[in-house]
């Protein structure tokens, strides 16, 4: 975890570390459990924004129900908690990165190695289905990879939240990440989250197994249009029996798409299946009934305490540094490489701290950003709305060594083509404040230059 010489933050017995992510309603913050020094993912709810969607209810019964599943691919929640303003959901912390970086390394994946993961992933999504929990945006960033390899789904429940089930039992919200949503889900006239969840467990398949999106455009409107027809072909290197399969998922009728219980009998689906084992042990729902208690009882609020130092980026070692590149080749330690979806990107400078805020926002403000800083923290908010709302960006800068810096620019929310397209322009602004190495004559940043996902 950065250890901070500015401010270390305490909730609970968690020490919170790094943003590791953030959406409309949430932000996952790493943090170390200062009693056993197990590290752990803290996804931080805004109360507010919980009330004025009136999702109090629903969010104590996904909660509820994710904090009872205990299954071997999908990630697990230890504990909820709360503030005056915020709910703290503890989540186990994975170390082996997102499985769709596997592919950004080699491509594609064999059949029997997608098929391996794709059993762990139809374990998880059928075994929560069981349980009344959908996931509703499946997609690579939610496909992670713990130390041995083994898939574990995130966001399994919460990702959800914002939506809702009306009377006639149908979800209708549309959400996800568009090359992965079912067709239902686009048409906006209810659809079932088990057979929807099926659909972009289709196209991660395909693509684990391609090395490429089965449903592509750059128009949104075409896009809609080839996922409608289920407009896509395989490549001539998948199995006749495989190809078979990822049609009958790929059906844009959810009435005649194949069902979780007919993939798991599947005679492709089953070479080489193992089922998964675990246990079920004793859980409480003491803490979340808690949480949620009318009367709000201050007793069981935490507090955040802030332990106060003197105002200095943060500062990262050597194995923080190795944990973020890829694959521990060095020279993707900065610049990020861009992969399906990847929404964040970096670069380095000898520039002193001040002076890179300085220039991150001369180059924001002519691009219509409105920029809130926060000591080596700085909030980009575009005044347009884009395509998914206004573009919000949050960009860090750390300290690797006493004269140099690395910048972390991160989508925060809107759309990733947009984020793309600004981090282009952006870097125009940026480039005499980028350190490149002696004989880099490139005179671009390396991570601007990103592939549409």
């Amino acid at each position: 975890m950065a250890s901070s010489r500015s401010s270390r933050t305490r909730v609970g017995r968690y020490e919170l570390g790094r943003t590791l992510g953030e959406g409309t309603f949430a932000k996952v913050k790493f943090a170390r459990n200062v009693e056993t020094g197990d590290n752990v993912a803290i996804k931080i709810l805004d109360k507010e924004k919980v009330l004025k969607h009136k999702m109090i209810t629903q969010i104590k019964r996904e909660i509820s129900t994710m904090k009872l599943i205990r299954h071997p691919n999908v990630i697990r929640m230890y504990e909820v908690m709360a503030s005056k303003t915020k709910i703290y959901i503890v989540l186990e912390f994975v170390t082996g990165g997102e499985l769709f970086d596997k592919i950004a390394a080699k491509g594609r994946l064999k059949e029997d190695e997608a098929r391996k993961y794709f059993q762990q992933l139809i374990n998880a999504v059928d075994y929560c289905h069981s349980r009344g929990v959908f996931h509703r945006d499946l997609k690579p960033e939610n496909l992670l990879l713990d130390a041995s390899g083994c898939l574990k789904v995130s966001d399994f429940g919460l990702s959800a939240l914002p939506q809702q089930v009306r009377e006639d039992g149908l979800l209708h919200t549309t959400c996800g990440t568009p090359n992965y949503v079912a067709p239902e889900v686009i048409n906006n006239k209810g659809y079932d989250g088990a057979k929807a969840d099926l659909w972009s467990c289709g196209v991660i398949l395909f693509v684990l197994m391609a090395g490429y999106l089965p449903f592509e455009e750059s128009n949104l409107m075409a896009l809609y249009k080839k996922i409608f027809k289920a407009e896509f072909s395989c490549p001539p290197w998948f199995s006749s029996s495989a190809k078979k399969l990822i049609k009958r998922i790929l059906d844009p009728n959810p009435e005649t798409r194949i069902t979780t219980a007919e993939v798991i009998e599947n005679e492709w689906f089953k070479k080489g299946y193992v089922p998964p084992r675990f246990e079920q042990e004793d859980v409480s729902l003491d803490d979340v009934d808690a949480i949620f208690d009318e009367a709000g009882d201050s007793q069981v609020l935490v507090v955040e305490r802030r332990d106060e130092r003197p105002s200095q980026p943060v500062t990262m070692n050597a194995f923080e540094l190795i944990s973020k590149s890829q694959g521990l080749n060095l020279s993707s330690l900065f610049e990020k490489q861009m992969g399906l979806v990847k929404r964040e990107t970096r670069f380095t400078s000898k520039c002193p701290a001040n002076e890179i805020i300085s220039k991150i926002e001369e180059a924001a403000t002519p691009l219509g950003f409105d920029v809130k800083k926060n000591n080596y923290k700085l909030k980009l908010h575009g005044e347009k709305s884009g395509r998914k709302g206004p573009l919000s960006v949050a960009t860090e800068i750390f300290e690797v060594a006493p004269s140099l810096h690395m910048v972390e620019v991160r989508k925060s929310g809107g759309d990733t083509l947009e984020f793309h397209k600004f981090y282009k322009n952006l870097s125009t602004g940026l480039k005499d404040i980028v350190w490149r190495s002696g004989d880099d004559a490139n005179g671009d940043l390396t991570g601007a230059e990103l592939p549409h996902s």
